[in-house]
């Protein structure tokens, strides 16, 4: 690694340690853009990527999707191009080199307009691919990462200059290697796109039923190309991705409120309370009551302060 490269990361490091003083997330005055610290290694915890990008500064991270695995520390990025429930764990932190990370959101009008503006793309309909992916940094992306955050250190200049910041950022992931993988999400007609619908329906939806043929005809595919499609994306079935959701928004419920379990259970779309315990128990290892007992007395020995604000439907970095 060259002396720049290296100077680049210790400047990002500083100015993300700048704005997140404690271990947590931290928003920042970019609405699209939030700091994530921790001094220890982690548990897995469970949430939900927003399409985004993901920098680790310091440390290392694991992600979990369905059976697949992530890793990445400050020699890779990772994107996520669709809303996908994970399992996510900081792998190496210590309070000396605590474990750095920055995530920016985007949505799909931002990518399909720096492809339109700048960028040449072979439309195939039939090509699809995973909705999460690894590249490996580079010093273009890491210098536009670094011009974007350094904005908060001027917060009058926001309003002005972060768009084009971002627009660059964009622009530098989509002409990397993987950034195929990202286009296919924004180009309307494509599979990726319409399983992003689909997607973004049954994230507003969970609690529904799920009715394959319905979201098949959303899609205008027949329901075993949906089927297939999704799996490609997402790593798992729709009835998986569903799943995942429910139990995942019910544990938040569970940490955050007074709720009692049935309760939990029938808000989240469980008609039977004992089939939601133990599909909770498969999932996190304890049955409702238990993993709510042992989150509080974490609590109150501050084990779990560093994971409270995650537990929530928003994606962690």
């Amino acid at each position: 690694m060259d002396e720049r490269s290296v100077m680049r990361k210790e400047v990002l490091a500083q100015v993300i340690e700048r704005y997140a003083k404690q271990d947590g997330t931290h928003e920042t005055l970019i609405p699209a853009l939030r700091f994530f610290r921790s001094s220890r290694a982690s548990e897995p915890v469970y949430s939900v990527y927003e399409p985004s990008l993901c920098v680790v500064v310091q440390g290392s991270k694991l992600v979990m999707l369905g059976q697949e695995s992530y890793l990445y520390d400050p020699n890779s990025y990772l994107v996520a191009s669709v809303h996908l429930p994970i399992t996510g764990q900081v792998v190496e932190a210590a309070p000396e080199a605590p474990y750095l990370s920055l995530q920016l959101q985007f949505d799909m009008n931002q990518i399909l307009e720096v492809i339109q503006a700048s960028v040449t793309v072979e439309r195939n309909k039939y090509v699809s691919s995973r909705g999460l992916y690894i590249n490996r940094m580079n010093d273009t992306l890491h210098d536009a990462v670094l011009r974007l955050v350094r904005l908060l250190d001027s917060p009058n200049d926001i309003p002005v200059l972060a768009p084009y910041a971002i627009r660059e950022i964009v622009y530098r992931v989509l002409k990397d290697e993987q950034g195929a993988a990202l286009k296919e999400f924004a180009l309307i007609g494509s599979h990726a796109q319409r399983i992003a619908k689909v997607i973004k329906r049954m994230n507003r939806d969970f609690a529904m039923p799920l009715r394959i043929d319905e979201l098949a005809v959303e899609a205008g595919m027949s329901a075993s190309s949906l089927y297939y499609y999704f799996k490609e994306v997402t790593a798992m079935s729709p009835i998986q991705y569903q799943k995942l959701l429910r139990l995942q928004e019910a544990r938040r419920l569970l940490y955050s409120t007074a709720i009692e379990a049935a309760d939990a259970a029938f808000q989240v779309g469980y008609e039977s309370p004992s089939h939601f315990s133990r599909e909770y128990m498969r999932m996190y290892g304890h049955p409702p009551v238990k993993d709510i007992r042992r989150f509080r007395d974490e609590l109150q020995t501050g084990k779990a302060s560093s994971n409270r604000t995650e537990m929530n439907r928003r994606s962690a970095t």
